[in-house]
C-alpha cells in the first residue's frame, strides 16, 4: 500500500456510511475521474476487504495513510455535505417522537444501508418538540448503556427520551456535521452555531460539545430570534421599574447594570433597551461572549479568549469607534470595570451585567473588585435585578393552607390561603405553565449617591432605596398571595429551604 501524499479533497466524494467509516477507520473516496481509493491508517484484513468489495461493487485501490490525514479526510468528506436543509423537514402535529425513536435500532451490519435518514428525522423531532415545549436547552448525554435526551423547560431539566447507547455516535456526528464542527475531534470541547427554520419560526442554535467517559456530551441552546425583537413595553416588568429603565436609557452618560442568575432574562431585557435606543442618530456598539442575537443597526463584536480578545480590549477598541452607547456582555474583572466606569464618565451610556443575587449586591461586587466608591456614585444610573418564576397552571391549581415555614418565611397570616397544583395534561403534570419576571430596581438619586460615596453598608442602602418601592422579596410574596406561583417555587428559586430549617 502506498503512503498518501496529497489529495485535492474538494474533488472527492465519500461513498461509505459514517458509522462504518468511524468504526473501521476506513474511508472510500471517488475522485472526479470515478477512480475509487480506499484509505486507512490501519492494516485492512481479508474479511474487511471482502466487505468493501461487496459494498463498493467496483475496483478500488487500498492506500495507507496517517491518522492525521485520515481525520482530515473524514472531516472534509462528511463536514462538506450540504446540511442547510437537514433540519427543515416539517413534521406533522401528531408525530410521536417516543414511538419513532423506539423503532430506531442500531444495525449489526454497519454497511447495511445508510442510517442518516432516521437519525435526521429523530433530531428533527427532538428539536421540533423542544421548540413546541418552549425549551431553552437540549441535552444529549451518552452513558454506558443509554443515550439520555433532556429538555430544560422553565428552568427545570426533564428527561424526554432514553435510547440505545449505540446510536449516540450517529446522533452526535450528525449534530456536529450540521453545526460545521470538526467531527474527527472527539478529545477537545468545541462550540458551533446553526440557524434553523421550523415553519415560520426562526431559531438560532448554539452547540457545545464536551468529552465524557462514554462519548461526547452535546448541549443545544435554543435562541428564539423573536425574543431579540421584543418591545421594551412587552417585557412584563412592573410599571415603576419599566419607567425607571426608560428614564435611565435617556441619559447621555452613566452605567445601567443588570443582575441575576443565568437564565433570568437579563439578556432579553438588555436587548430590548438597545432596540429602544437604536436609531440612525446614535452609534451603538456591543462586545459580547457570545453574541446571542443579531440586532439590526447595532455593531456587535464577540470576545475570543484564544486570540486574547477580551471584554477590556473590546471596550478600548470601541472607544476609538466614536460610540454613543456601549454594551458590555459582563463585567468580570477590575480592568473591564475600570474601563466601563471611565467610559460612562466621559460622555457614553454603558449597559452591562454583573452576576450578583440582588441590585444592591452589584454595588458591593464592584467595590470588592477595586472600584472606588466616589467613581461608583458618579457613574451609576440604575441597577435592575430580576428572576424568572414559574407560573402555576391555571387548570389544576388549588387553594391550600400554607406550611408553618412558609408563614414564617413570607410573613403570611395564619389563616391566609396560598395555591399549589398537582399537575394535569395541560401542564404535562409539572404543575406549572410559563414564567413571569420578578424584579427590583435601584434608581440612583442624590441620597443613594451620597450613601454609595460614603461607603454605606448594603443594609443602609436597602433601607433607603426600598422605602417607597417593593424589593424582589416583596414582589415574590405578592405573587404567592395573588396565586400566581407557589411558596415552594419561591423557596426553590431563592434556596430558602435550607434557611428555613435553621
Amino acid at each position: 500500500m502506498e503512503d498518501l501524499a496529497t489529495n485535492d479533497l474538494d474533488t472527492i466524494l465519500n461513498i461509505l456510511p459514517y458509522d462504518y467509516v468511524r468504526e473501521r477507520m476506513i474511508i472510500a473516496l471517488v475522485d472526479k475521474n470515478e477512480q475509487c481509493n480506499v484509505y486507512s491508517p490501519n492494516i485492512i484484513n481479508i474479511k474487511t476487504y471482502q466487505e468493501l468489495s461487496r459494498f463498493l461493487n467496483k475496483p478500488f485501490v487500498v492506500n495507507k495513510c496517517s491518522a492525521e490525514d485520515f481525520n482530515e479526510m473524514l472531516t472534509k468528506s462528511f463536514g462538506s455535505k450540504d446540511s442547510s436543509d437537514s433540519l427543515s423537514e416539517e413534521l406533522s402535529d401528531d408525530f410521536d417522537l417516543e414511538s419513532f425513536a423506539g423503532n430506531i435500532a442500531p444495525t449489526e451490519d454497519l454497511l447495511n444501508g445508510n442510517n442518516d435518514a432516521p437519525i435526521i428525522k429523530l433530531i428533527n423531532g427532538i428539536i421540533s418538540q423542544a421548540i413546541k415545549q418552549k425549551a431553552s436547552d437540549i441535552h444529549f448525554e451518552p452513558y454506558e448503556d443509554q443515550l439520555i435526551i433532556r429538555f430544560r423547560v422553565d428552568g427545570i431539566l426533564k428527561e424526554v427520551l432514553s435510547q440505545d447507547s449505540r446510536i449516540a455516535s450517529l446522533v452526535i456526528a450528525r449534530i456536529k456535521i450540521i453545526s460545521r464542527l470538526d467531527i474527527s475531534e472527539r478529545r477537545l470541547p468545541q462550540d458551533g452555531r446553526v440557524s434553523l427554520s421550523l415553519g415560520d419560526k426562526s431559531v438560532d442554535v448554539r452547540v457545545s460539545t464536551l468529552p465524557s467517559s462514554y462519548g461526547e456530551r452535546i448541549v443545544l441552546r435554543l435562541l428564539d430570534k423573536q425574543s431579540a425583537q421584543i418591545n421594551i413595553n412587552d417585557l412584563g416588568l412592573p410599571k415603576p421599574i419599566l419607567n425607571n429603565y426608560k428614564k435611565s436609557l435617556k441619559s447621555s452618560e452613566g452605567i445601567i447594570l443588570f443582575t441575576g442568575p443565568t437564565g433570568s432574562g437579563k439578556t432579553t431585557t438588555l436587548y430590548a433597551g438597545l432596540r429602544d435606543l437604536s436609531d440612525s442618530s446614535q452609534n451603538i456598539l456591543t462586545v459580547e461572549d457570545p453574541i446571542e442575537y443579531t440586532l439590526k443597526g447595532i455593531g456587535q463584536t464577540q470576545v475570543n479568549t484564544k486570540t486574547g480578545y477580551t471584554f477590556a480590549k473590546g471596550l478600548r477598541a470601541m472607544l476609538r469607534q466614536d460610540p454613543d452607547v456601549m454594551m458590555v456582555g459582563e463585567i468580570r474583572d477590575i480592568e473591564t470595570a475600570q474601563i466601563a466606569i471611565q467610559s460612562s464618565l466621559t460622555g457614553h451610556l454603558v449597559l452591562s451585567t454583573v452576576h450578583t443575587n440582588s441590585a444592591v449586591g452589584a454595588i458591593t461586587r464592584l467595590r470588592d473588585m477595586g472600584i472606588e466608591s466616589f467613581l461608583l456614585s458618579s457613574s451609576l444610573r440604575s441597577i435592575i435585578s430580576q428572576r424568572l418564576v414559574r407560573r402555576l397552571c391555571n387548570s389544576c391549581k388549588n387553594e391550600i393552607n400554607p406550611s408553618k415555614e412558609a408563614v414564617r418565611l413570607f410573613n403570611l397570616k395564619n389563616n391566609s390561603k396560598v395555591f399549589s397544583s398537582n399537575g394535569c395534561d395541560e401542564c404535562s403534570y409539572s404543575g406549572f405553565q410559563g414564567r413571569i419576571a420578578i424584579a427590583e430596581c435601584i434608581q440612583v438619586d442624590q441620597t443613594t449617591r451620597d450613601l454609595i460615596h460614603q461607603k454605606a453598608s448594603e443594609s443602609q442602602i436597602i433601607e433607603h432605596v426600598f422605602k417607597d418601592q417593593p424589593s424582589i422579596d416583596d414582589a415574590s410574596r405578592q405573587l404567592i398571595i395573588d396565586g400566581t406561583t407557589s411558596c415552594e417555587e419561591i423557596m426553590r428559586l431563592n434556596n430558602l429551604k435550607e434557611d428555613a430549617s435553621l
